[in-house]
């Protein structure tokens, strides 16, 4: 699928070299289709690393898709340059009046925090305010996805005793909604994470439909009715090594840092890890993308959604 990116954006780069078609605005504006409209708002401390991995996640359809990269008014970014988010992003003010067909909201390491403490979450609540009549489907990732049912559903999150760290199996639920279809019985998926979701009131909730849990890392993937909402309590989008330079980075920082569960090749942090859930990954992305956006979305995003 060719991602429609601005030309300059030094993920562009390292995605031709993995053979991913990324295309720049030149070539797009030649091709007679309309692209998908998606904007992520990145509240991941490096943006740089969230932008490769989530283009490279959403690279396995032969749709193409426009990607507007978005951040907050009220919070100010101290581990990404400030020339990367003046040149790269935009905020919702800039962008409330359009439309488009999905968002993704991200993950952010405020786990810490209750959600009113964090300083752009009264922000945060007018833009999944806006998803409702801008957006036609939103996937919201990790702390994202934790935010999004507590706004909604009012759904409580909680300090866990230890990291959940590791690379878990899940077993699939619903197999006949699309958004699993493809899926294998049992697959891997990433989580880091310190809190987790009070997986009794998703139970409970009528509006929403449990489509994966592991055994040992809980209810992983959540929609709501439509799809309108879908919420990944882990990180699906991870490179192979992004555990791995967590781990390391807390351990040089002596940190109480445990190795991450089912990663290392005989749990040795030498080795490189193993890369178990890409499969899986590009499943849930491409499935998202088709059945909640692309099959449902109006070709003319000038009209109410």
């Amino acid at each position: 699928m060719p991602i429609k990116v601005q030309g300059e954006l030094p993920a562009k780069e390292i995605l031709e070299r993995e053979n991913i078609f990324v295309m720049d605005e030149t070539r797009a504006i030649h091709q007679d289709i309309r692209p998908l409209e998606i904007v992520i708002l990145n509240l991941m401390p490096i943006k740089q690393d969230t932008e490769l991995q989530l283009l490279r996640a959403l690279s396995n359809t032969p749709l193409q898709i426009d990607i507007t990269f978005l951040t907050m008014d009220s919070h100010t970014s101290v581990h990404t340059a400030a020339s990367h988010i003046n040149k790269f992003y935009t905020t919702w003010k800039e962008i409330r009046r359009n439309q488009y067909d999905g968002m993704i909201i991200t993950g952010a390491p405020v786990e810490h925090l209750e959600f009113e403490e964090v300083n752009y979450w009264d922000e945060l609540t007018q833009i999944m305010d806006w998803t409702t009549t801008h957006v036609t489907s939103t996937l919201h990732i990790c702390w994202g996805a934790q935010a999004g049912l507590y706004y909604r559903y009012g759904v409580k999150k909680h300090v866990l005793p230890e990291k959940m760290f590791g690379v878990f199996s899940h077993k699939v639920l619903n197999r006949k909604i699309p958004l699993v279809r493809g899926f294998d019985d049992l697959f891997m998926a990433p989580h880091s994470r310190h809190t987790g979701i009070d997986e009794d009131a998703v139970r409970k909730n009528p509006h929403l439909t449990i489509m994966a849990e592991s055994d040992q890392a809980g209810i992983y993937l959540i929609m709501d009715e439509d799809g309108k909402n879908i919420f990944v309590t882990g990180h699906p989008e991870y490179d192979r090594l992004t555990l791995d330079i967590e781990y390391k980075r807390d351990k040089e920082k002596g940190l109480d840092i445990q190795l991450p569960c089912n990663y290392y090749p005989e749990d040795d942090c030498e080795r490189r890890p193993y890369l178990q859930w890409r499969a899986h990954a590009n499943h849930l992305y491409t499935n998202w993308l088709n059945y909640y956006i692309y099959q449902i979305t109006p070709y003319d995003l000038g009209r109410e959604l």
